[in-house]
């Protein structure tokens, strides 16, 4: 009895694992892996790499000057007697600008006027009782030298008076000034700014290391905030050392401004031409990948992505030189770099 109810639940476990296993049939599936990782290539663009010309230039920031620029101030103080210029306006070297009250200055030149005339007297009488020997040597010394310093003393009177007109040093536009006609001004008072801005200076820093390439007289391209506008100067200076805080060096260029549209002061973006290099490999800079050591990019050899190690020298807003890595007719590929690993299928569409 024991032995056929041994068998009966054999018999009945057996048929429920077997239900079991018929009713799951389906659930355990496993569906075959679709997409790129089952092999069907990633569509992507590309270009053919030609020999181009490239010229390698620095892009530095830079700055507008005048060519000229001084403040206006009196050598002397007093109140101001006259306004002879305009804001804003055009001046000419040597024009005055303005004179400062010389009443007390013309007395005392009258008055050295007159001692300068009796030194000089005096100094003619001792001559003629020297030649007489009615005098000693010494007397007629004293008296040449009475007439010099009065003299001196007339030449000091005359330079103070000159200096109450005040001239323009150059050609140059006078800005606006910050006095009026009858106020008392001192050394330290700054009556206006005059600069002379045609031509104007572009000042500018380069590094260090550019410095063997960059020689005076060379041209050079520059543009200025809110203008798309380019404009030529052309090297004229180069500070003879480096700056050891900035490493380095400093350079100024003269640029024509007969239109006016450069201002000193203003920001100037300057594009500064070093070298030119023939069949150059060039490629669009979104077909680089910054890796740990270095830079890769993905060519694209036997239907595969293809990753190799490349170094760069100079680049453009669009394009990178490569030096190493990459030959003249070499696919590399521009599009979706991201998501690329060695040695995927891949489908390139060319680009020109």
């Amino acid at each position: 009895m024991k032995r056929k109810y041994i068998y009966l639940t054999i018999i009945v476990g057996f048929v429920a694992f077997a239900a079991y296993k018929y009713s799951n049939k389906g659930e355990g599936k496993i569906e075959a892996p679709t997409g790129p990782s089952a092999g069907s290539p990633i569509t992507v663009n590309a270009i053919i790499i030609k020999p181009r010309n490239f010229s390698n230039a620095l892009t530095v920031s830079g700055a507008i000057e005048a060519n000229e620029q001084v403040q206006i101030r009196s050598e002397v103080s007093g109140i101001i007697r006259n306004l002879y210029f305009k804001e804003g306006t055009h001046v000419n070297k040597g024009q005055v600008l303005f004179t400062i009250d010389d009443t007390e200055l013309q007395a005392q030149l009258l008055q050295r006027q007159t001692q300068e005339k009796l030194a000089n007297e005096n100094a003619r009488r001792a001559g003629l009782l020297f030649e007489k020997e009615a005098i000693s040597s010494q007397e007629n010394d004293v008296a040449n030298a009475d007439l010099q310093s009065a003299k001196a003393q007339t030449q000091l009177v005359n330079a103070q008076i000159f200096k109450t007109k005040v001239r323009a040093p150059f050609d140059g536009k006078i800005g606006l000034r910050s006095v009026s006609a009858g106020e008392y001004l001192t050394p330290n008072t700054i009556v206006a700014n005059l600069m002379s801005t045609n031509p104007i200076k572009v000042m500018f820093s380069v590094p260090e290391k550019y410095t063997t390439q960059i020689n005076e007289g060379q041209t050079l391209t520059f543009a200025v905030s809110g203008s798309n506008k380019k404009y030529n100067a052309k090297i004229y200076a180069i500070e003879p050392g480096i700056d050891a805080i900035t490493r380095t060096i400093q350079i100024r260029a003269l640029a024509n401004n007969d239109s006016g549209e450069l201002f000193p002061g203003a920001f100037a973006s300057v594009e500064l031409p070093l070298s030119t290099v023939k069949d150059a490999v060039l490629i669009p800079t979104e077909s680089i990948v910054p890796i740990q050591n270095g830079k890769q990019a993905f060519l694209y050899k036997n239907g595969v992505a293809k990753a190799v190690d490349i170094e760069t020298e100079s680049r453009t807003r669009e394009d990178v030189l490569v030096t190493k890595g990459i030959q003249i007719g070499d696919t590399v590929i521009t599009s979706g770099i991201m998501s690329l690993k060695d040695s995927v299928a891949i489908k390139v569409e060319l680009k020109p």
